[in-house]
C-alpha cells in the first residue's frame, strides 16, 4: 500500500460520512414538511414502569422553559413523591399542583369516597385545561379512574374533543387506557413490562418509583 492509497479505516470513515450525509439530506427533507403545531393529547399506558415518570419529564421540561403547566393526581394522593415535593417547594409559580386522590382503591376500600374524589379531580382538571395560561396539564393516573368508572369516559372524550384549547397539551397516564381514548389521542406510548424488581421481592424505592 502506497502513501496515496487509503487505509481500510480511512475508507470505512469515508463511507460512513457519505452514508450520514445522504441520511441528513433525507431527514432534512422530511423535517421541512413538518411545520404544524397543535396542543397534543398524549397517553402513557401499559403494564410497564415509567408512565408517570415520562409525563413528569415533560412537566419539568415545561418548567425549564418557563411555561405554565399543571398537574392533577387522581390516585396517588396518599404517597409523598419527589416530583410533587420539588414542584411545590421550588416551582409552584409555574406549576399548579393538585393532589386529589387518597390512594389506590384497594387501600381506601371506600368506593363512594373514591368516586367523589375522582369526580372532584376531573372538575379541577377541566378548570385547569380551560385556563389558557396553562400550556400543559398532566392528569396522572386518570386512566385508572376511568377504568373503574369513577369518571365517565364519554365526558372525558367529549371535553377533550370540544373544549380543550387548541394549543394546550393534555397528558393522561395509567394502565388500561380505553380504546376510544387511544383513538382520540395524538401521541400514545405503551410501556411494556419486561422485568421488574418487585417480582424478586424488591420494594418500591425512593428516587426510582417515587
Amino acid at each position: 500500500m502506497t502513501d496515496e492509497t487509503p487505509s481500510t479505516g480511512e475508507t470505512d470513515l469515508a463511507r460512513h460520512a457519505e452514508k450520514m450525509a445522504k441520511k441528513k439530506v433525507a431527514r432534512d427533507k422530511i423535517m421541512a414538511t413538518k411545520t404544524g403545531e397543535k396542543g397534543l393529547i398524549i397517553v402513557h399506558t401499559g403494564k410497564g414502569k415509567g408512565k408517570s415518570s415520562a409525563a413528569f419529564g415533560m412537566i419539568f421540561r415545561h418548567i425549564a422553559h418557563g411555561k405554565k403547566c399543571a398537574v392533577v393526581q387522581f390516585i396517588k394522593g396518599a404517597m409523598s413523591t419527589g416530583e410533587r415535593d420539588m414542584i411545590l417547594k421550588h416551582f409552584s409559580d409555574l406549576c399548579d399542583f393538585h393532589t386529589m386522590g387518597e390512594g389506590f382503591t384497594w387501600e381506601t376500600q371506600d368506593k363512594a369516597r373514591d368516586i367523589e374524589m375522582a369526580q372532584a379531580a376531573w372538575e379541577k382538571a377541566k378548570e385547569l385545561i380551560r385556563d389558557p395560561a396553562n400550556s400543559m396539564v398532566l392528569l396522572d393516573e386518570v386512566n385508572i379512574a376511568i377504568r373503574y368508572d369513577y369518571i365517565d369516559l364519554a365526558d372525558v372524550l367529549e371535553f377533550l374533543a370540544t373544549e380543550k384549547p387548541p394549543m394546550t397539551h393534555v397528558v393522561l397516564t395509567g394502565r388500561n387506557a380505553k380504546d376510544e381514548l387511544i383513538e382520540l389521542a395524538d401521541l400514545v406510548t405503551e410501556m411494556e413490562l419486561v422485568k421488574h424488581p418487585f417480582r424478586s421481592g424488591i420494594k418500591a424505592q425512593i428516587g426510582v418509583e417515587y
